[in-house]
Formats: structure tokens, sequence, C-alpha cells
């Protein structure tokens, strides 16, 4: 085929491109969206009782505070990498308010050694609310950003993962009761972990089967 002849086909088989949509209001999309999922959860689950002492202490606002701007950075980054043009310093967006949750986190620890011991035990239900809360969620960020297939697949993917388990975790305190610090560190930061994990490892895939294909000439 000479170069005439594909110019030709390409021109006879190009389709009109829609233009990409700004990355705040994907964003805002996949937020609101996640926003009705999560009430659906707590309709159906309901609050935790003691949910109006611990939003009373400052503790657990700054930690709340932290996972939701970790979700809200997490987004927006992935939606700007999603993007061919999109700066690659979105990626680090949600680094800082990250490592203040982990603080906040490992700040409770040090307060329950600090008063005696730390108190451990197992909670399945964290990792199982956090998991099944923030796949679909993340499933659903990787179809509106399908496109980042051919661009940055394992960032984009990375940063939904994050977005979406920082969300489920929130969504947690709201209705699962888990005083122990410690038992927060571990299950709530390790389920977070791992579906970051789960995200990076197998997201860019998920990204391919979904994205669109390069045409063959």
């Amino acid at each position: 085929m000479d170069s005439d002849e594909l110019i030709a086909r390409l021109a006879r088989d190009a389709k009109p491109v829609r233009r990409l949509a700004p990355p705040w209001q994907g964003a805002l999309a996949w937020l609101a969206l996640a926003a009705l999922f999560m009430a659906g959860v707590v309709a159906v689950a309901g609050l935790r009782h003691d949910l109006g002492a611990r939003l009373g202490l400052m503790t657990e606002q700054l930690n709340l505070a932290f996972a939701a701007a970790t979700a809200v950075l997490a987004a927006l980054g992935a939606f700007h990498l999603a993007r061919p043009d999109g700066d690659a310093r979105w990626a680090w967006a949600p680094v800082a308010p990250a490592l203040g949750w982990l603080a906040g986190m490992g700040a409770g620890c040090l307060g329950e050694i600090w008063r005696g011991g730390l108190a451990m035990g197992t909670s399945f239900e964290c990792a199982r609310f956090i998991l099944g809360f923030g796949v679909p969620l993340t499933l659903s960020m990787l179809w509106m950003v399908r496109h980042a297939a051919l661009t940055r697949p394992v960032e984009v993917a990375a940063l939904a993962g994050l977005a979406a388990s920082a969300l489920a975790a929130v969504g947690l305190a709201l209705v699962h009761h888990l005083d122990a610090a410690a038992m927060v560190l571990v299950w709530h930061g390790g389920s977070v972990v791992l579906s970051v994990w789960v995200a990076r490892r197998w997201g860019a895939r998920a990204l391919a089967a979904m994205g669109p294909k390069l045409p063959s000439v």
C-alpha cells in the first residue's frame, strides 16, 4: 500500500472524534456516582451507633478529611493522566493527604501504646467492605477513562484504585464500629493498599479490554 492509497483509506474511514471533557467534569461525575453508591450502602447498613460522638473527635475529623481528600485528588489525577496531554505531576496529587491519613492512623496506634498497649484482632468485614465497595467503583472509573489504554494505563488504574478504596474507607467509617487504632491501620490501611495493588496489577488489562484498539493498516 503506497502513501497516497493509505491517506485516501484513512480519510474515507475516518470518524468524527468527540472531544474529551475536562478532567474535573469526569472526576465530578464519578464522585457523584460514588456518593450515590455510598448512600445506598449506608441506607442498607445503617449508620454506626456512635457516629455523632466519633465525629466530635478532632482526630476522627482529620482522618475522614484526609481520606476524602485522597479520594478526590486521586480521581482528579486519574482523569488528568488519562488525557494524552495530561501533566504527569498529577500522579503525585493524592500523596500529601494520603500521608496525612496514614499519619493520623499511626498517631492513634502510638496513643494506644501510650495508654497501655495495642488492641489487635481480626476484622474481615473491613476488608470485604473496602474491596467490595472499591472494586466496582474502580471498574466504573476505568470505563470512564478507557481511552487511557493507549496512554498511561498503569498509572491511571492505580489512581482509580486509590480513589475508590479511600472513598470506601470513608463509607466504612460511617457504618462500621472499630475503635482500636491498630486494627484501623491494619485492616483499613491494608485493604486500601491491597486495592491499589490489584488495580495497578490488573487495571491496565481491564483498560486494554475496555479501551479503543489501534486500527490495522
